[in-house]
């Protein structure tokens, strides 16, 4: 049995203008704008939300299928992909179309100029389960995580008429989705994430009210920044649980996605909402600490110092055996 993370996979193209962009506008000019910028350095950083939960689930130890659409130029990721353990056999690499990409250039001023190519990511709707979940033996659970939003559609129709567990993800896609789209995204969901901006533009797209989401869903799983995630389910009181600690924060990139790495991978290993949400912000702290959504350093021993300093030493020993020693 396996867990199916689908959603976007793409690379972040980062440069810096030592200047202000401001500074280099006509006022008078600005219909017929024709700029070029010398910038400084240039960093290539792995990306995509679905490829980011899969790194984060494989560097503790559970196995995630990444399904999702790439061009050609995949090679090089694939490959360290791959060397992180990362499942990429049920990848669909398009024949035409680059990987999707984030190309941003931000000046002293924090003012950026960027853009985002979408590519083979628009191919992701061609994706059918079925084959990957017998491939893979079967689906405890599918994540449909920001996409091609087509894609996120297909894969959530098909988990309903198939039966798989799914999890709604729609995060950023949010914002371009109307409410029909939405309710169709949520409705049957084990879990629905979003964080809480997302929550009110949610229930304000759709119509729904939080209790009428709460009866479509298994349970909703809100992310509250640095003040932890709260979890509801119908009838249940709501588990609360805090931000873990974090050293020095950097760049919050990709946060969000190691969340729901860690989030998942102890509801795997078998554990309730409040232990698998401190595993998950133990998680999302590591990855704050460091400029990139996979650059961050994890060995079993830092995670579970991680999850005594904030939450105890008994949650660290419960979690523990689920992680594999670092030689």
């Amino acid at each position: 049995m396996g867990v199916l993370i689908t959603g976007s996979i793409a690379t972040d193209h980062l440069m810096v203008f030592p200047g202000r962009f401001a500074d280099q506008f006509l006022a008078d000019q600005l219909d017929r704008v024709s700029l070029s910028f010398l910038v400084d350095g240039l960093e290539v950083r792995r990306g995509g939300v679905a490829a980011n939960i899969c790194v984060g689930l494989a560097r503790l130890g559970v196995a995630g299928t990444l399904v999702g659409a790439v061009g050609k130029d995949f090679a090089e990721y694939r490959s360290e992909l791959d060397s992180d353990g990362v499942d990429t056999s049920s990848v669909l690499v398009s024949a035409s179309q680059h990987t999707a990409r984030f190309v941003c250039t931000t000046d002293q001023v924090q003012a950026q100029i960027a853009s985002f190519y979408p590519g083979a990511m628009s191919e992701a709707a061609r994706i059918e389960l079925r084959p990957i979940v017998q491939r893979v033996g079967g689906a405890e659970l599918v994540l449909v995580s920001p996409n091609d939003p087509g894609a996120m559609l297909r894969h959530t129709q098909e988990c309903r008429d198939a039966g798989y567990p799914f999890a709604a993800d729609p995060s950023q896609q949010l914002a371009w989705m109307g409410g029909e789209q939405i309710r169709e995204l949520v409705d049957g969901a084990t879990l629905l994430f979003t964080n809480e901006y997302e929550s009110a533009l949610l229930l304000q797209k759709t119509g729904w009210s939080r209790e009428e989401v709460l009866d479509r869903v298994g349970s909703w799983v809100v992310t509250l920044g640095e003040n932890g995630v709260r979890i509801d389910s119908a009838g249940a009181e709501p588990v609360v649980v805090p931000a873990g600690t974090v050293l020095n924060p950097v760049d919050p990139t990709g946060v969000g996605d190691a969340f729901r790495a860690g989030f998942i991978a102890a509801r795997q290993w078998g554990f309730g909402f409040e232990r698998a949400a401190q595993v998950g912000c133990s998680l999302a702290a590591f990855v704050l600490e460091v400029a990139g959504p996979q650059e961050y350093k994890l060995t079993p021993e830092l995670l579970l110092d991680r999850i005594r300093d904030t939450y105890g030493t008994e949650a660290a020993n419960e979690v523990e055996p689920h992680l594999t020693p670092s030689a």
